[in-house]
């Protein structure tokens, strides 16, 4: 893995490194790099990337200032990563350990979303995972329920079915946040971006399966799986189920709502996690 960087100024107490690493499979990643300490990098769900995504960016320079290296990264084909071709778990896994090198390894993994999933399948391939702090991890559907409908978009993204891709991926979320992306002028640009969630469909499906046939014991690392005061149904079981589903896990409600966390609250117990 090779990267470059060059410093950029923050509003925050802290300094912001952006740079880009390549992967074992000649991948770039770019990155937003801040602090110094043990090692935080988020791992994304489904869509966000830095430039859309402000709570995350504003939760790293909080818990680089509590004392932690954190890293933010662009996920594969999405804003500042571009990465053609078939864009599966592997190849998303390899910009994990990207990331996490630059972060300095070993690393804990925060992961939201779908992007528990990919942080979970990461300690369990054998990355340097130091802990995995996971938000509202959607795992609350059967596994063979999971397995066919990521099946479906995989089927749906090989026949150039994005659009078909992207509602399949989202026809469990609330109705509100499909009907509010088709009815933006946003829309082909979203429909695109599918192929991106590829490594989300095949993490969760992989997820579900370990859930339920205890494929997460070999997880040794410790993990906090959360949620929201507010949140959806299912989110709090499948955050009980996580935490009993590996030897160290534990599951907390923290402030939060509509599928994502307060920074300045999440930060303070990610650094707690983290350094404890």
């Amino acid at each position: 893995m090779a990267h470059d960087t060059s410093p950029t100024g923050t509003p925050s107490t802290t300094t912001t490194t952006t740079g880009t690493a390549t992967t074992a499979r000649g991948d770039r990643v770019t990155y937003d790099l801040r602090g110094s300490g043990p090692a935080l990098v988020f791992v994304a769900g489904a869509g966000p990337f830095r430039a859309t995504d402000p709570v995350t960016t504003e939760t790293a320079e909080r818990a680089a200032a509590l004392g932690l290296t954190t890293v933010v990264f662009d996920r594969l084909g999405r804003g500042d990563s571009p990465a053609d071709g078939r864009l599966d778990l592997d190849r998303e896994l390899a910009a994990v350990a990207a990331v996490i090198e630059v972060a300095g390894a070993p690393a804990v993994l925060c992961g939201h979303s779908s992007g528990c999933a990919i942080s979970l399948r990461a300690a369990a391939r054998g990355l340097p995972v130091a802990g995995l702090a996971l938000w509202e991890a959607p795992l609350e559907t059967s596994a063979d329920e999971t397995a066919a409908w990521a099946a479906e978009i995989e089927r749906r993204m090989d026949a150039g079915d994005l659009e078909g891709a992207t509602e399949h991926f989202m026809k469990d979320m609330p109705p509100e946040w499909l009907a509010g992306a088709k009815s933006s002028p946003d829309w082909p640009a979203i429909a695109a971006s599918v192929v991106s969630q590829r490594a989300d469909a095949q993490a969760l499906a992989w997820a579900t399966r370990a859930l339920e046939d205890g494929g997460l014991r070999g997880i040794d690392v410790p993990l906090l799986a959360m949620t929201g005061a507010q949140t959806f149904p299912g989110m709090p079981e499948a955050a009980q189920h996580l935490a009993v589903a590996v030897p160290d896990g534990t599951a907390e409600t923290l402030p939060g709502a509509g599928h994502t966390w307060e920074p300045e609250s999440m930060a303070t117990r990610l650094a707690r996690f983290v350094l404890r």
